[in-house]
């Protein structure tokens, strides 16, 4: 299998919450590789996921917006589609 990567991937198990429907509607997570640009989160079932929605990270409270760029029936990769992932992408962290 060929690595389309062109960021370096960090491996966690960093708690999260996936929010949606102007952030009334929240799932739990566990956020299982993180670059710049995107993430892989890990959830008991993604049905229900949409496929634009907030992140909101428990350790630092930061929030980033994710688009679904794919899906199995626990996992999600997700792209950062806001400015701090623009800005990270650009200084090459």
């Amino acid at each position: 299998m060929t690595e389309r990567r062109q960021q370096y991937r960090d491996r966690t198990l960093r708690g999260a919450r996936i929010a949606f429907g102007n952030m009334s509607i929240t799932m739990d997570c566990v956020v299982r590789d993180l670059t710049p640009g995107g993430a892989r989160l890990r959830l008991p079932s993604t049905i229900g996921v949409p496929s634009m929605f907030h992140l909101l990270h428990e350790r630092d409270g930061s929030i980033r917006r994710c688009r679904l760029a794919w899906r199995t029936e626990t996992e999600v990769g997700v792209e950062f589609i806001d400015q701090a992932a623009a800005a990270q992408g650009a200084a090459g962290t």
